[in-house]
């Protein structure tokens, strides 16, 4: 596997009983870090799709399969339902026809069934323009997905193995740069961001109508990744900045409250992309670039990444 941003990598755990534990990773091969540039690899093998057995000690490979990704977008781009029965990637570039040595918006959705022997995509469904974040409702009945390069939410219906799409909600024009959005525990309301216009969008949700509330957020610079709490009471949203060199933040909203609003905002480090929130509701988890994808002579390089605790 290529893991050009190790910490943009694709990688989401089932929320699942404890009798299982599988974790969906996303690997692009096309593109490659070199002295903080981005570079097509030339000739690239397919992008790939790693399924892995969490209960197993150490943790064990038990399957792989072809299926488009990008490393480009927020680190969720994956979803898994909530019986494990499937798994939704998100591709949100692909390598130009015209022009191998160039990338360009994507709009492919796989669907890959997680109990074939062997796992196999079953579906690729068209979204809008650069697909990044998703996520699928507790009820397993419903998928939303950002689309960052055509400012809107693909929403999908989910019955059993079928992912049927629902429509289109534009939220704002392709440079608002929505890039995830998250579901309440209750499946009614959604936070979608945008790190193009520095906001997070309030959904409502009725079955699998999404609409959007007129309701926007402002926590700091670039929101991107964002996760609610199983409760439903807070969600948090990383902040991911110019990628300047300063230190970013990660924001604390209060879904409680009367509308949704920030009630608090942490230092993080350079760069936060994925966050999420323990089942139990107790620790948030931040994977923070801290400067390790830019070039070794750059003043604000890290020959590591971090994860942060809170």
């Amino acid at each position: 596997m290529r893991f050009a941003f190790p910490s943009l990598l694709a990688v989401l755990l089932a929320a699942v009983p404890a009798s299982a534990q599988i974790a969906v990773s996303s690997n692009d091969n096309k593109v490659n870090l070199v002295n903080g540039v981005v570079k097509i690899v030339a000739d690239p093998k397919p992008d790939t799709v790693t399924i892995f057995d969490l209960k197993a000690s150490p943790p064990k490979i038990i399957g792989e399969l072809e299926a488009p990704g990008s490393v480009v977008g927020p680190p969720l781009s994956v979803a898994i339902t909530p019986d494990e029965g499937l798994a939704l990637v998100t591709s949100s570039q692909k390598v130009d026809p015209g022009d191998p040595t160039k990338t360009v918006a994507d709009n492919r959705l796989s669907v890959i069934d997680l109990r074939a022997k062997p796992p196999a995509v079953v579906a690729t469904l068209d979204t809008g323009k650069g697909p990044s974040g998703v996520s699928i409702n507790r009820q397993g009945t419903l998928a939303l997905i950002a689309n960052r390069n055509a400012g809107s939410i693909s929403i999908f219906t989910i019955e059993g193995k079928t992912v049927a799409p629902a429509g289109t909600l534009a939220l704002g024009d392709e440079k608002s740069g929505v890039s995830h959005v998250a579901i309440s525990p209750d499946g009614r309301l959604a936070l979608a961001t945008r790190d193009g216009d520095d906001r997070i969008s309030v959904l409502s949700i009725d079955g699998s109508k999404v609409e959007y509330t007129k309701r926007d957020i402002y926590a700091g610079l670039r929101p991107y990744g964002v996760d609610i709490a199983k409760d439903g009471k807070i969600a948090v949203v990383a902040n991911i900045g110019r990628s300047m060199g300063d230190s970013d933040t990660v924001s604390v909203i209060d879904l409680e409250a009367k509308p949704p609003r920030v009630v608090d905002t942490m230092t993080v480090g350079q760069t936060p992309e994925g966050l999420k929130i323990s089942p139990d509701g107790k620790l948030v988890g931040v994977v923070v670039v801290n400067g390790s994808n830019k070039a070794p002579d750059s003043p604000f390089f890290n020959d590591h990444g971090k994860l942060v605790l809170f």
